[in-house]
């Protein structure tokens, strides 16, 4: 936190540098020549500021300062109650970071927003600022947002450090289903064609998590582990996995995996496409696309390999099972 010493005009706070706790390391911080002269002074005009990025491309800018600040085509807004929590650097691979916390204001982050996970992933970047010349910054820390909690009408961002993405699973694993998702790249089927995906409305919902349809027209069970997309309405722009699919005399009913966000009304349109178990057989049959599985089919399961071979069973002469 900052330590506030006096005042320099009005609205301008006179602050000394927070207290750095820095485990040791022998790697070291290069601060530029003019930041680091105005840190030598003693009194210093310091605050912080946040630059976050959505996956959707949004970009906001907070600072913990008392006026808006600008630099690097970014608008840093004042008064958003937004101020860092402390913060923790690890050697090696272990994953540091911090916490960012504030309130839900209209000038930036929204509890609608945060519902509907628009910010889950989202990358930060930590600045420490003179903001009485902005020029003189230094990059504190780049993440990405993890946890948040709510409360009280304010929020607590968790901030994770780039080492969490070690965590992450990354690669090609050996399994016997595929390892690809229903219309990437490696896959191939085209989502777009009607085949795979249909437009619909909602004619009958609990406003939350099911809800009945016109327009689709997919046979019961097509759209089963498939993705629904809103269109329209208060959720217009999410997506959600379809836990079950219905088809039901003309009528599609839907089941969700994750409640809505916002409430569901009856006239919201989505698409929805068509559910893949990535089973070798469901990609042969239902998508004719085989030629594309991208898992091992053929890998003996753990039954197989803990089970004890019998005197005389067939099959055990180290050939093939498949032919």
């Amino acid at each position: 936190m900052q330590h506030r010493d006096g005042r320099d005009g009005p609205g301008h706070d006179v602050v000394r540098p927070p207290n750095l706790r820095i485990h040791e390391s022998k790697f070291m911080r290069t601060i530029p020549e003019n930041l680091a002269a105005h840190m030598a002074a003693g009194a210093t005009t310091l605050c912080h500021c946040w630059k976050l990025i959505r996956r959707d491309g949004t970009t906001l800018g907070f600072t913990d300062h008392d006026r808006d600040l600008f630099f690097g085509s970014t608008l840093y807004a004042a008064r958003t109650g937004l101020e860092a929590a402390e913060v923790t650097a690890e050697l090696g691979f272990a994953v540091g970071g911090g916490e960012v916390s504030g309130a839900l204001v209209s000038a930036g982050l929204t509890e609608d927003d945060i519902a509907s996970g628009r910010y889950d992933d989202a990358s930060v970047e930590t600045w420490l600022v003179n903001w009485n010349r902005v020029e003189e910054r230094l990059l504190l820390d780049i993440g990405s947002i993890g946890e948040i909690r709510r409360a009280d009408g304010g929020f607590i961002a968790e901030v994770r450090g780039l080492m969490h993405r070690f965590d992450e699973e990354r690669g090609r694993l050996f399994r016997a289903t595929c390892s690809a998702d229903l219309g990437d790249a490696r896959c191939g089927i085209n989502l777009a064609s009607s085949t795979y995906g249909q437009v619909g409305t909602v004619t009958a919902t609990d406003g939350a998590l099911t809800l009945a349809a016109s327009g689709v027209g997919f046979s019961d069970g097509w759209c089963t582990a498939g993705q629904l997309t809103w269109v329209s309405g208060a959720n217009a722009g999410l997506s959600v996995e379809i836990k079950v699919h219905r088809a039901i005399g003309g009528t599609d009913e839907f089941d969700l995996w994750q409640r809505a966000p916002q409430t569901i009304s009856v006239g919201d349109t989505f698409r929805v496409t068509a559910g893949c178990d990535k089973t070798h057989a469901t990609c042969r049959s239902k998508f004719k696309n085989a030629v594309n599985f991208r898992g091992f089919p053929h890998m003996p399961g753990n039954d197989f390999i803990i089970r004890m071979p019998q005197q005389g069973e067939p099959g055990l002469d180290g050939g093939s099972f498949f032919r």
